[in-house]
């Protein structure tokens, strides 16, 4: 038997999957989760995989201790421990991993970007040497613990910048971002290539996303990615909630704006959070969608089907990230045991069933496991051939996608079958 061993690597599907940040907390509480038949789920990360989910995203804070009460009662709590831990098993399973680094205590997003208490006495001249500091030791701990990422977002929607000022600046003193503005823009971009010249030296590999929620605004779209053009990046990364940045033509007129986009020099799109309520949708929202994808659970799962349609027009679009899809309080007592202080009703799980969704089912649609994929992790590489030859060695139960050549056996003819794939035979 000839065991290649190689650093070839063929990409061949897209990336889907979930910011399952909240999975730990829900795991340790006692949540029950149940497939879409009612049987009891013992191995969240293994049923995701079964589903044909091939990548998983996290979130990280600095501190998330200093957070308000408010915001930890909505899930923030993911400090580093928590998420090496947390990666190191989404990694084991064999997914893919997505590290957003949040650079705050707390929520970063377009209404705020606070800087971390712990920054809040550097000055300007010591902030981006902090943030490679501290991105590189967050990096260096993740490989460490067998949790290296594949993706990392330098940024959580960073449509207007990051690092404004601790909590509790006046708002006529916070660093926003202004892409008008010469100095905002070049302080920016001075913050994001510290935060890049980290990742490229501790996970050369890993590709590198800049991400914003502009997708209802395609003009400052477009002006925002032709501001970060001096930024050593790999992935544009958007949020499409279509309550928030309305329905699937607003969606597609901003991925045709970024691929038109000179600046963005043909780099590949990522949708990394979408979401669709299935109950109880909130009053306080942009757009409402129902009267086409009604509240409902087959609404969220037409909605999920639709939109997947739309993407894989768009070969350039090879990513999508459902945000919060673990979202479940079935099974918690809500006195003692409840992971947040109110239910989340766009995720993929029933918080009064505690079953799986239909939409849940859908999301494989975005990524179908193709020839030689035999891990499921959506390349293939060395670690299809030596899934191939554990399953010749009784190692590990048979698949049938580990059939490469069809011939009803998995053999040698198999592992050959893989390798003229990595040579683009």
């Amino acid at each position: 038997m000839c065991i290649v061993h190689c650093a070839l690597c063929i990409a061949m599907a897209n990336v889907v999957g979930g910011d399952i940040s909240l999975l730990t907390k829900y795991e340790q509480n006692g949540a029950n989760y149940k497939d879409k038949d009612g049987v009891r789920i013992t191995n969240m990360l293994g049923f995701l995989k079964e589903r044909g989910l091939n990548a998983m995203r996290v979130r990280l804070f600095v501190d998330p201790s200093k957070a308000s009460t408010d915001d930890k009662g909505q899930g923030v709590c993911q400090d580093l421990d928590y998420v090496v831990a947390l990666g190191a098993r989404i990694k084991a399973t064999g997914f893919k991993l997505m590290l957003d680094f949040h650079y705050s205590d707390s929520w970063a997003d377009p209404v705020k970007q606070y800087t971390p208490d712990s920054w809040k006495g550097l000055s300007e001249e010591e902030l981006p040497d902090k943030l490679y500091e501290y991105t590189r030791e967050c990096l260096e701990a993740m490989v460490a613990a067998g949790a290296t990422p594949d993706y990392i977002q330098t940024g959580n929607e960073i449509s207007y910048g990051m690092l404004w000022g601790p909590v509790g600046t006046p708002s006529s003193q916070l660093k926003k971002l202004n892409v008008s503005d010469a100095a905002t823009v070049t302080r920016f971009v001075n913050l994001l290539n510290h935060a890049s010249q980290a990742c490229r030296e501790v996970c050369p590999q890993a590709k590198i996303v800049i991400h914003t929620e502009l997708v209802r605004n395609t003009s400052l779209l477009n002006s925002y990615y032709k501001a970060v053009a001096p930024v050593d990046y790999d992935i544009v990364g958007l949020s499409y909630y279509p309550y928030y940045h309305y329905g699937f033509n607003q969606l597609t007129s901003a991925i045709t704006n970024v691929m038109n986009n000179t600046s963005c020099n043909g780099k590949d799109i990522m949708i990394v959070e979408t979401g669709y309520y299935h109950k109880w949708q909130p009053d306080n929202i942009n757009y409402d969608y129902s009267a086409t994808y009604p509240i409902t659970n087959e609404g969220q799962r037409a909605f999920t089907a639709a939109m997947i349609q739309q993407l894989l027009n768009y070969p350039r679009v090879t990513g999508l990230f459902w945000w919060w899809p673990e979202a479940n309080e079935y099974g918690l007592n809500w006195n003692t045991q409840r992971v947040t202080d109110s239910w989340y009703n766009a995720g993929l799980w029933d918080n009064e069933t505690g079953r799986a969704l239909p939409a849940l089912y859908e999301l494989s649609a975005f990524a179908p496991r193709v020839a030689g994929d035999v891990n499921g992790d959506g390349t293939v590489d060395v670690a299809d051939i030596n899934a191939i030859i554990d399953i010749m060695l009784g190692k590990a139960a048979t698949v049938d996608v580990a059939d490469v050549t069809g011939e009803g056996s998995v053999d040698v003819s198999d592992v050959n079958a893989v390798i003229n794939i990595m040579l683009g035979k």
